[in-house]
């Protein structure tokens, strides 16, 4: 493996994600510089807690160091457009959390201003990164599973599934207009777009919100942390769950729903693709098995191991058969993809993390699903701006 020590990162967010990044990069052999927390009193608090040397007082004072090369935005969905673009005219890398705007109109630009960087920008889409997601990439890239038909599966969790739930995603101004598709559906429609080659040509669309208000905490509150304490009660208007009808391009279908109010679901997303010679299914909650579907002879379960698997799955596997990679180690391969291009100067040929081109066309997917279940009817993706 690339030796990375010579690269300084800089992480904004010091959440359950930014800390999830501050581990990966550490076992990378990347150089963590400092953190910037929502405030220099988190931040440096943080910063303690996660044995970090410097806490930021502010994302100038961050892109002031010459000694950070990379800065990973992991702060709320709202404050990305205008720090990814304040790291990119600084000449830094960047790799921003999902999703990548909040509208397609703030993703454009934000798209026009990587390429005329010349830098690696990335969008933290980290799921492609677990071994048999490559593996299946690979796959149906050649020919495997024949024609793609229909495209089928969820990602649903139970975390805000109580209104004493609480995060700063529930709120509009904050997450965004959608909050289950934008927060964890954008994760669905990337990687099957990944595994099968097909991006979306028109939606149709249903949100619903089953818990329209909710006890917000009067201090602050972590992610997947219960709620305790004073609160109070306020409106809710993002949905907690949505049906999704797709079309893409060629004939092939899909649909696919978003919950994060199913119980006893802590974490399961799932897609099953359906080709004219064979099919395939992937779960994240068994991430070592990939489900091998034929007609005509015994079906099969592939246990990610580097000695049975193409050249997409060995390259993301790190860890030998029969020592289950997770959700971290998803990062850290997806890390080593992108530190790799770094490291090279710029995206090589066989690279297969996201780009801000793929961020935008969720984003795009996003604007198209809210006008979809606001009109109840398909919408094209060419119909939203961007």
């Amino acid at each position: 493996m690339t030796d990375f020590s010579g690269i300084g990162a800089a992480v904004v967010g010091t959440g359950f994600i930014g800390t999830v990044h501050t581990q990966a990069l550490r076992r990378l052999g990347v150089q963590v510089r400092g953190v910037l927390g929502s405030s220099a009193s988190r931040g440096a608090d943080r910063a303690a807690e996660m044995g970090v040397a410097k806490a930021y007082g502010d994302l100038d004072e961050l892109l002031a160091d010459d000694g950070v090369d990379v800065v990973h935005v992991t702060s709320p969905n709202h404050a990305h457009y205008a720090q990814v673009l304040a790291i990119l005219r600084a000449g830094k890398h960047v790799i921003c959390e999902k999703p990548l705007a909040m509208t397609s109109a703030e993703s454009a630009e934000m798209v026009k201003v990587a390429r005329a960087s010349g830098k690696v920008a990335a969008v933290c889409y980290n799921i492609r990164f677990y071994p048999l997601n490559q593996q299946a990439h690979g796959m149906v890239a050649a020919g495997d599973l024949g024609d793609i038909r229909f495209v089928s599966g969820h990602y649903h969790q139970d975390w805000l599934a109580k209104d004493t739930d609480w995060n700063w995603r529930l709120v509009a101004d904050e997450g965004g207009k959608l909050r289950s598709v934008g927060d964890i559906g954008t994760h669905w429609i990337d990687l099957t777009s990944f595994v099968t080659g097909l991006k979306a040509e028109a939606v149709m669309a249903e949100l619903a919100t089953f818990i329209p208000e909710r006890q917000k905490p009067t201090g602050p509150v972590a992610t997947f942390s219960s709620a305790a304490g004073a609160t109070e009660s306020v409106p809710i208007a993002t949905d907690d769950a949505a049906m999704i009808v797709i079309r893409y391009p060629g004939g092939a279908r899909g649909v696919m729903s978003t919950s994060q109010v199913n119980m006893g679901r802590k974490n399961s997303l799932q897609w099953d693709v359906a080709g004219a010679k064979a099919s395939a299914a992937w779960d994240s909650e068994t991430p070592d098995h990939l489900f091998i579907g034929h007609r005509d002879r015994a079906n099969e379960t592939l246990m990610r191991d580097f000695t049975l698997m193409n050249d997409a799955g060995v390259a993301a596997a790190a860890l030998p058969p029969g020592h289950v990679e997770g959700f971290a180690d998803s990062f850290f391969n997806f890390f080593r993809a992108v530190y790799a291009d770094v490291e090279a100067g710029g995206r090589q040929e066989n690279s297969t993390w996201a780009t801000f081109e793929d961020g935008h066309y969720e984003m795009r997917f996003c604007d198209a699903v809210v006008l979809s279940a606001r009109e109840e009817r398909w919408v094209r993706l060419d119909e939203v701006e961007g």
